[in-house]
């Protein structure tokens, strides 16, 4: 350090002025490089997630009334009467919901669907249900796409 203090010292004023300048420009790049800019980034990233996230919201708003209707139609049901893997696969195609694994069990069968239009689900729902088909629990997720849902299981029963 005093060896630095030394050279900072043989230098004249003009090299000395020079040094201070080009040290205050280097700090102030640090500071903008390695703080200011990683932080605004991360600002705008923020921001972008919360402007998505509301539309999600106001998507799901709009659209809850469907599923309010789907739960109050469910009392004018049928008992049904057949194979549920036949019936989920009839309505499935009807609707254009891929079903990627149905695993009965006895009574019951369990669904998988990777990605579905959150409207076409909510049509099938109901069509099976209107067949006399018990929902008895449903696990959805959202996906990257807007407007569609996974469904990671969806157990059915006979009504």
């Amino acid at each position: 350090m005093e060896e630095l203090k030394k050279r900072y010292a043989q230098l004249n004023e003009r090299e000395q002025k020079m040094l201070l300048l080009g040290g205050a420009f280097l700090i102030i790049a640090i500071v903008y490089f390695l703080v200011y800019a990683p932080l605004q980034t991360s600002v705008t990233q923020g921001r972008t997630a919360v402007v998505k996230q509301q539309e999600l919201l106001t998507w799901v708003s709009q659209n809850s009334n469907k599923a309010i209707q789907l739960k109050q139609s469910s009392g004018n049901k049928s008992n049904f009467q057949g194979s549920l893997t036949q019936a989920v696969n009839q309505t499935a195609n009807r609707f254009k919901v891929q079903v990627t694994r149905m695993q009965p069990n006895g009574d019951e069968l369990q669904v998988t669907v990777d990605s579905v239009v959150f409207n076409d689900m909510l049509s099938w729902l109901q069509a099976i249900e209107n067949m006399g088909i018990t929902i008895l629990e449903a696990d959805f997720a959202e996906t990257s796409t807007a407007g569609t849902v996974k469904v990671r299981r969806l157990k059915l029963a006979k009504g």
